[in-house]
């Protein structure tokens, strides 16, 4: 049915040819990373990428978890140097003792030596 008329929806009809439609391709509008580079660029936008010259430094290792049932359930937080931290958990490491009873270790070593008329650690 090629005319001036419309085809009806309610007739049916074996004339009909509608092979003379096809989708049109879409056209590739996908630009390259070098144009969308240049088109930024030129806009003066600025970029979110860091720009910087030295290599991350990476986090320090993760301690092991260290969960004892001691009876010691109070939390007690210090501030301290790390090379102060690392020798404690090391103490604590060589001698097989939870960190608890290296701190009562050195609270015992260190009232012997204020005892004996030492001035401790400055």
């Amino acid at each position: 049915m090629i005319g001036s008329t419309r085809a009806s929806i309610f007739e049916e009809s074996d004339e009909l040819d509608v092979s003379g439609f096809k989708p049109k391709a879409a056209p590739d509008v996908t630009p390259s990373p070098e144009q969308v580079r240049e088109v930024s660029e030129a806009a003066s936008f600025r970029s979110r990428e860091p720009k910087s010259t030295t290599p991350p430094t990476p986090p320090p290792p993760r301690r092991e978890q260290r969960r004892y049932r001691t009876g010691r359930n109070v939390q007690f937080n210090i501030k301290a140097s790390q090379d102060t931290v690392d020798e404690f958990y090391a103490i604590s490491d060589r001698q097989g003792w939870v960190l608890g009873e290296t701190l009562e270790h050195a609270l015992v070593a260190l009232q012997r030596e204020l005892a004996r008329g030492g001035k401790g650690v400055a």
